[in-house]
């Protein structure tokens, strides 16, 4: 067990593997909250002897990870990768290779831009490119993705992990958890007036909002519910035709562009 009176240290990372898990405790058994994924930067906020309790740069989440799965940067490299603009790869896997010319296979929407600083060069690169590919493309790129708690590849993704992502891609920053972003944006009042593109939230039976999904034309939305999948919406909440019913109550609608 870790000791008590290890000391609190303000340091800097990047996550330099493909992905790396974000965890509620100090455990590898602990619950999934989050992912980095490769490129990542992020502040470490407190140290034990096997693991950082780190703070992201890109949404401030906050888990813990383990020791050896990231590289230490100090502050004034932080700040200067801070300033690079991302470049996302946009193939459903990438590459890039060492020194010694050893792979580190990359997921979707890993950031591309870092690899120079790490020492890394790209292998059958994706187009280097800061363009928006637009929200409703990047998102069918998710489709049949499996659903995982606290997922953010095409290998797992949950619903929230889905959105960030898709919007990240397309140079849009939300936050992290549904109740999050449904704290931004701008509020719609009726599905007629929604685009594709917008998101949508759904709540409970306490009114906590549990679920988000990405709006499609002709009143369908594409959301992470097993796999991400498309499905119908109306002023209900979401129908699934394979299981003939309503699975997801509408709260509200917003706008982020």
């Amino acid at each position: 067990m870790d000791s008590p009176r290890d000391i609190r240290i303000l340091n800097f990372g990047i996550c330099h593997l493909s992905i790396v898990p974000l965890r509620q405790e100090q455990s590898h058994q602990s619950e999934l909250v989050s992912q980095l994924l490769y490129g990542e930067l992020f502040k470490i906020i407190e140290t034990r002897k096997k693991w950082v309790k780190i703070r992201s740069a890109l949404d401030r989440y906050e888990g813990w990870i383990a020791v050896g799965q990231f590289q230490n940067i100090d502050q004034e490299k932080y700040k200067s990768l801070q300033t690079v603009p991302p470049r996302y790869n946009t193939n459903f896997i990438g590459y890039v290779s060492d020194a010694q010319d050893i792979l580190f296979p990359l997921p979707l929407g890993a950031n591309l831009a870092m690899a120079e600083f790490l020492e890394h060069r790209e292998v059958d690169p994706a187009p280097a490119s800061n363009e928006a590919k637009g929200i409703v493309s990047t998102a069918f790129m998710y489709l049949n993705s499996p659903y995982l708690w606290g997922g953010k590849t095409p290998f797992g993704i949950d619903c929230s992990g889905f959105t960030q992502m898709v919007y990240r891609m397309n140079h849009i920053d939300i936050p992290r958890d549904a109740y999050q972003q449904a704290e931004k944006g701008t509020t719609l009042s009726f599905i007629e007036e929604a685009q594709p593109g917008d998101l949508a939230f759904f709540d409970n039976a306490e009114g906590k909002i549990v679920h988000v999904g990405i709006l499609l034309e002709n009143n369908h939305i594409i959301h992470a519910f097993g796999q991400i999948r498309i499905d119908r919406i109306d002023q209900t909440g979401i129908f699934n035709q394979s299981l003939m019913q309503h699975t997801h109550r509408l709260r509200f609608l917003k706008s982020y562009v």
